[in-house]
């Protein structure tokens, strides 16, 4: 980009970067820490002043659930009610399909849950009638497609066929991706996130050789490849260049992109956990905390690698909404949200357990950071705070 009206916000972002004073390098040398045996590999250190995996690309720009518009907040369904929870032993093969929504679906034993989540529920599509943007006419069709579509979104476990490859690498690169998404002052989208770490997994189920060394190339090619098909402006390659601290040239992420499209048979269309939450959160009838808090917690998840081959996107999404409803002080479920959803609060309770445990598991015990980060800022209401609250929390 030599245009001279681009060189002062490329002096901007240059100027941005000194803040970050890691050195190079940490990336591989955090993934051969937990290679162990399998593979020895030299880590070639640069001078102090440069900068790892971990210098991000930084611009303008802002992106999440409320960047579009805003959203009403009313009390729906805000009647606490005294109910006896009963502990049940749960199939974790039926925690994969929704239970649909029917009379027959519905328990007499716990009459207190079906009064409030079988109550009437609002149309969350009317007060966006007149907005051509929103689509109503056709959004209920769309989230049926996706619903139909989101199993093709669930690997398989592939860790165990990569013999260089394991969870905490994985769960790094995943986290080093969600920085980048924040250093870079969110110029592109969630949508763009989400899609390129299930790229990612997609391209590691599918081809068993991917060397460690590449592991880095992998997630910022599936970045650039989500950015294309998500953005308006994608991430240009010298910029994707620099965040690497050119451990990888324009050529061998091109090369890249290429190998992983014709892996993928070119199928990029997938729903993700993010396109649900989005719904489910107009269902919620939710506070700026509460579409914060629900964020925090599915991009959370994104760390884990159980649960990204144990859950599809909308019931991780759901228990998402479930678990900030219940931080809040509100009603864990309600009848928009079982509209919606199609799912019910004791199909979402499991999964909502699993959750919690995973994200104590993962991003404390391996120590990843940047999500947390994130979220602790003061414009996202420090929800990020909330771990002592969401660790108590009885499900």
């Amino acid at each position: 980009m030599n245009n001279p009206k681009y060189r002062p916000m490329q002096e901007k972002a240059r100027v941005a970067f000194k803040e970050i004073s890691n050195t190079r390098g940490g990336f591989n040398e955090e993934c051969s820490k937990q290679a162990g045996k399998v593979v020895k590999s030299k880590v070639v250190k640069s001078k102090s002043h440069k900068r790892n995996i971990a210098t991000i690309y930084t611009a303008h720009g802002s992106s999440g659930i409320l960047a579009s518009k805003k959203i009403s907040v009313t009390q729906d369904e805000e009647v606490q009610v005294q109910e006896t929870k009963e502990h049940t032993s749960i199939d974790k093969n039926k925690l994969r399909q929704p239970t649909k929504v029917t009379t027959s679906s519905v328990t007499i034993s716990s009459l207190s849950k079906k009064h409030y989540q079988d109550g009437p529920a609002d149309d969350i599509d009317e007060r966006d009638s007149d907005d051509p943007l929103s689509a109503t006419s056709y959004v209920q069709d769309i989230y049926k497609y996706y619903g139909e579509e989101e199993h093709r979104a669930v690997v398989g476990p592939y860790l165990s066929a990569q013999p260089e490859i394991n969870e905490r690498m994985r769960s790094i690169l995943v986290d080093w991706l969600c920085e980048v998404h924040h250093k870079c002052k969110m110029k592109f989208h969630l949508d763009a996130l989400y899609l390129a770490i299930n790229i990612v997994d997609r391209y590691l189920a599918a081809n068993t050789k991917v060397l460690r060394k590449k592991l880095q190339l992998v997630g910022v090619t599936a970045l650039l490849i989500a950015t294309k098909y998500e953005e308006i402006y994608p991430m240009e390659l010298n910029d994707l260049v620099y965040v690497c601290d050119r451990a990888y040239s324009k050529l061998e992420i091109l090369d890249m992109e290429e190998i992983i499209l014709k892996k993928l048979e070119y199928r990029i269309t997938l729903p993700t956990g993010y396109m649900f939450l989005k719904r489910y959160l107009n269902a919620a009838h939710p506070s700026k905390q509460l579409c914060f808090l629900s964020s925090y917690l599915l991009e959370e998840s994104l760390l884990s690698y159980n649960l990204t081959i144990g859950f599809k996107p909308s019931q991780l999404a759901a228990a998402a909404v479930f678990i900030a409803r219940r931080t809040v002080g509100r009603n864990a479920w309600s009848p928009t949200l079982l509209k919606y959803a199609l799912y019910r609060e004791e199909d979402i309770t499991p999964v909502a357990r699993v959750m919690l445990a995973e994200r104590s598991r993962v991003s404390q015990a391996m120590g990843l950071t940047s999500v947390k980060k994130k979220y602790s800022r003061s414009s996202m209401f420090k929800v990020a705070y909330n771990n002592e609250r969401l660790e108590n929390l009885d499900m």
